[in-house]
């Protein structure tokens, strides 16, 4: 295999990766509610008509380690956590503007 594959498999690989990554049922509109503002576990239940608290949880968690999402423990009363997006989950945004143009 020539270089030029090699970085080629590679570039379809990382990109086959991100999109394995975003998807499923919950997980692109998870995105989509962070762009809009921080996500709380009970709200998100409330919203998203249909799931359950297993997968909510699983989405959250997969986005959360592939550093999409960041988890933060606000103190103040009553006590919750809320997700919001990293700067690396910010960075996909421009990218999901163009496929909602595309649809």
């Amino acid at each position: 295999m020539t270089t030029e594959n090699r970085e080629e498999k590679e570039e379809t690989c990382r990109v086959q990766g991100l999109l394995k990554l975003l998807s499923g049922k919950w997980k692109p509109e998870l995105f989509h509610l962070a762009t809009l503002a921080p996500l709380r576990f009970n709200s998100l239940m409330r919203r998203l008509k249909g799931i359950n608290k297993q997968s909510l949880a699983t989405a959250l968690r997969e986005l959360e380690d592939a550093e999409l999402l960041e988890k933060s423990v606000i103190s103040e009363k009553p006590l919750h956590i809320e997700y919001q997006l990293t700067e690396k989950g910010k960075s996909l945004i421009p990218v999901f503007q163009q496929l909602e143009k595309i649809m």
